[in-house]
């Protein structure tokens, strides 16, 4: 009889299943507590979890939810067990010798191992979606094509997971090591996003940005959970009479489901590459942390380089505390932490403490990485500090200031944006002044010739990722009438008729009154404003900004005095933008009201929202917070308004029909 070379034994399948029955037999039963649970509440009360009998699109919509909300986190923990269940062997060096002596090739080990590791991992999801499959059925809920895109999946995220921890298990060989080494590969493109990021922090003027996902796919839980995402469309249900009644859910989706499946194709490669080292694997490295002997060098420096990271900015945050780092204390405690955690993983590498002969090698590399970063950040050699995207690569830029926020989109504001850009090149450029004007004679400066003020920049570039830069600079008298400095760009960009016009929606950027509310102090009552009487005080806002009244930001005029001279009242407007695919961007303003601004004080009037006995000030109403009687007779110029607060906070919603 010709022999035969197989690659799955039934008997080692089998087997792996009976052993380990608890595990994949106590998550069958918790999974199967959910389906259970809404069968119970569909026969009792009609619904659960927002799905009602007869309605199949809220059972597609709980999958999704399920899908993008669970799915992820449950593959990530489960699917580790199930590989430290079936690779156990591989960490035992009598365990390993004796598998390895059974007449089945390594091909076989590792094709019915990974088999039955799968086999345990899919179980629950199978018990689980079998009952919900059910119960979905009896109760008119079954929607063929959300079952089928939720199986998918499953199934696509279940291999990826079980395939990378399958990997982990064979980089290493200590039972140990393997769970901190699969977190650490799932999770180490964020851990480093978060350092870096603040380590860059410290040295770059400027720079805030706390996490930039500039490379995020390679953590897949964290990429998973900020992009796969469930989308659900509502319409609103009213009587005969026109009140309403309900929402009905008339459509869902899970958007990016083709990123579970750029994963499942990932899972292959990472297969592949966890069989070729299988193939390789010396059955004597059971016990070592890290068994690949080509992969240890990157471990050692890898731990001293986290070590360096993570430590080193902990301690110097404990010894001080400054806007930018000093660096030779920085590149001390660095070098403190990285050797502790270069003999750190020596010492589990070696199995041993004595690690220390012979060492100064490694030690002085490590010293010169952290050398050479460090010098590269400080002398800022890559430029970053001064980099101003050009408008070619901006998809969307952001401006805060004064209390406003301010978008700006390529080839609809392109001389606006320059001028953005331009303010932003001054900040920049005048960074060694802003950084020491705290030791400079500015300090000497009567009150009314310096204030400081606080400036947000965001870019999303063309390619998607986000940069931010923040600062808060000193404004004097000098500069802003000196032109070129950034003071001055900045008056001249804030106080133009343009941003005035684009604060409150006023030139044509498609946003439209949506009604507001009126809050009166002397009367102690508010009112909501219709979208008619938001429509005509913003007509009459408008004319004020154009004729000057309203809108001025005097930068050096902060007195109480003068903030008590608006009217003791609160006016917002809401404002709402039509986007496509029935969805909407809302944005608000809240607005303070002075004697000045005589075209909204006439409307106010007209609409019947106040009365003369309401145009009363903050100073006149409250005079012992605003400088007693002198308070009450003091007019501001036209140029010292109180600036508004605008929030561009973009919120998107289905709309109701």
């Amino acid at each position: 009889m010709r022999s035969k070379t197989l690659y799955f034994n039934k008997t080692l399948f089998l087997k792996d299943l009976s052993r380990f029955w608890p595990l994949w037999g106590g998550a069958s039963f918790i999974g199967a507590l959910f389906p259970l649970a809404m069968l119970s509440k569909l026969l009792r009360y009609g619904g659960y979890a927002g799905v009602s009998a007869g309605a199949p699109l809220e059972m597609t919509k709980l999958y999704y939810d399920v899908l993008q909300a669970a799915v992820p986190a449950v593959c990530l923990l489960y699917g580790l067990l199930c590989a430290m269940a079936v690779w156990n062997y591989l960490y035992n060096a009598r365990s390993a010798g004796l598998m390895h002596t059974l007449p089945i090739r390594r091909e076989g080990l590792f094709v019915t191992s990974f088999l039955a590791g799968a086999a345990m991992l899919l179980i629950p999801f199978a018990v689980t979606g079998t009952l919900c499959v059910l119960t979905s059925a009896a109760f008119g809920l079954f929607e063929p094509v959300g079952l089928l895109v939720t199986i998918l999946g499953v199934l696509g995220e279940s291999f990826f997971y079980f395939s990378s921890a399958t990997l982990a298990a064979f980089i290493t060989g200590n039972a140990f090591a393997m769970p901190a080494l699969y977190l650490l590969l799932h999770f180490l493109e964020a851990i480093l996003d978060l350092l870096l990021s603040n380590f860059a922090r410290g040295f770059i003027f400027g720079f805030s940005t706390d996490y930039t996902g500039f490379l995020e796919f390679l953590s897949p839980t964290v990429y998973l959970y900020r992009n796969v995402s469930m989308d659900a469309e509502y319409r609103e249900i009213v009587n005969s009479v026109g009140e309403f009644v309900r929402f009905e859910l008339v459509s869902v989706r899970i958007e990016n489901l083709w990123i579970i499946a750029v994963y499942a194709l990932a899972g292959v490669a990472l297969l592949a590459f966890a069989f070729a080292l299988y193939r390789r694997r010396q059955s004597e490295r059971a016990g070592d942390v890290v068994a690949v002997g080509w992969m240890q060098p990157f471990f050692r420096y890898g731990v001293a380089a986290l070590a360096a990271l993570l430590g080193g900015q902990l301690i110097y945050s404990m010894f001080w505390y400054d806007e930018y780092f000093k660096v030779a204390p920085l590149a001390v405690v660095m070098f403190l932490t990285g050797a502790i955690g270069y003999y750190g993983a020596s010492m589990l590498l070696a199995k041993t403490l004595r690690v220390f002969r012979g060492s100064w090698k490694g030690l002085a590399l490590v010293a010169a990485g952290i050398a050479v970063v460090c010098g590269a950040l400080k002398m800022d050699v890559f430029g970053a500090a001064g980099r101003v995207p050009e408008i070619s690569q901006i998809q969307r830029a952001e401006l805060y200031v004064d209390n406003n926020s301010y978008t700006f989109y390529p080839g609809e504001e392109d001389e606006l944006l320059e001028q953005v850009r331009a303010v932003h090149a001054a900040i920049a450029a005048d960074r060694d002044y802003i950084l020491n004007s705290k030791q400079s004679d500015l300090s000497v400066l009567a009150e009314d010739a310096l204030t400081h003020a606080s400036v947000s920049l965001t870019y999303i570039t063309t390619g998607g990722q986000e940069v931010q830069r923040v600062y808060y600079m000193p404004l004097t008298r000098d500069r802003l009438g000196r032109s070129g400095t950034y003071d001055y760009l900045l008056d001249q960009l804030v106080n133009s008729q343009e941003m005035r016009l684009k604060r409150i929606h006023a030139n044509g950027d498609g946003y439209e009154p949506a009604g507001g509310s009126i809050y009166l102090n002397s009367r102690d009552e508010g009112y909501d404003l219709s979208d008619r009487e938001a429509a005509a005080i913003l007509e009459a806002l408008t004319r004020d900004a154009v004729a000057g009244r309203w809108g001025q930001v005097n930068w050096l005029d902060t007195r109480e005095e003068t903030q008590g001279t608006a009217y003791a009242m609160s006016l917002s407007l809401s404002f709402r933008q039509s986007l496509e695919q029935n969805m909407f961007r809302n944005d608000w303003i809240d607005i303070k009201v002075r004697p000045e601004m005589t075209a909204v004080t006439a409307c106010l009037m007209e609409l019947g929202l106040v009365t003369s006995a309401d145009l009363v000030t903050y100073a006149e109403m409250y005079p012992e917070e605003y400088g007693g009687e002198s308070s009450r007779v003091r007019t501001p110029s036209a140029e010292a308004v109180w600036p508004e607060t605008v929030s561009d906070s973009v919120i998107l919603m289905g709309t109701t029909g």
